[in-house]
């Protein structure tokens, strides 16, 4: 399983978009998110295809740090992320306090939960750790391209993305042309300058990567609690 603690960005400043985020995220996954303190929220995600959508949904409005937790989480079925337990509780919390002192880069953290320590620390865990480290950095440079995006290009990524039921697979530039009032050269250069099909290309290994790391830091974790 996998926490993700998503913190508001310069919220003293600004209106409260906790219920706007959750409201949101219901479209990306069924796992539900909620407020956990102040003006943040909390959610506890099983797939990795899914954190990565989570993921790249927040960071494309500027306005949040995402922190990742990869590890163990013992949580009461259909229970609140707010009495959950568990390694990958811990590693949420420090990833996204990570991601808010990440200045200059994409505000988004990846930490995986070990029990190892020293010595101790056993091969899967450091296995985990250098995963998830590789899995912070795929989301963080398509991270750059999804928050270097204008509005214009937004507009054309959205509607091919729509023609194809959401997906990342090229759409049809003819139509999404049409709908929109502009000219294909137009749709195409906002696909290129837009870095859209990098995005989607990477979206894959992104999960991969986080994947692997899950399956070392739980494999891990469960030998050292024998």
């Amino acid at each position: 399983m996998y926490v993700l603690t998503i913190d508001q960005r310069g919220s003293s400043a600004d209106v409260d978009r906790v219920p706007e985020l959750i409201s949101a995220l219901r479209g990306l996954t069924t796992a539900p998110f909620e407020r956990s303190v102040g003006d943040e929220l909390q959610g506890v995600v099983e797939h990795a295809a899914e954190v990565v959508d989570i993921a790249l949904h927040a960071l494309r409005s500027g306005n949040w740090y995402v922190g990742i937790g990869i590890g163990t989480v013992q949580l009461v079925p259909g229970g609140s992320p707010r009495e959950g337990s568990g390694s990958g509780f811990v590693a949420a919390r420090k990833a996204v306090e990570l991601a808010k002192g990440a200045a200059g880069q994409v505000p988004l953290s990846v930490v995986s939960g070990t029990m190892g320590r020293g010595r101790e620390f056993p091969p899967q865990a450091r296995e985990g750790a250098v995963s998830s480290a590789n899995a912070q950095a795929v989301l963080r440079l398509i991270g750059r391209l999804v928050q270097q995006r204008t509005q214009a290009q937004w507009r054309v990524v959205d509607r091919l993305r729509a023609s194809q039921g959401g997906e990342g697979r090229h759409g049809s530039q003819k139509l999404v042309a049409h709908e929109l009032g502009i000219t294909e050269q137009s749709v195409s250069r906002a696909v290129l300058r837009s870095g859209w099909q990098e995005e989607w290309a990477a979206r894959p290994a992104a999960a991969m990567l986080l994947d692997y790391a899950h399956s070392q830091i739980v494999r891990s974790e469960n030998e050292g609690a024998r």
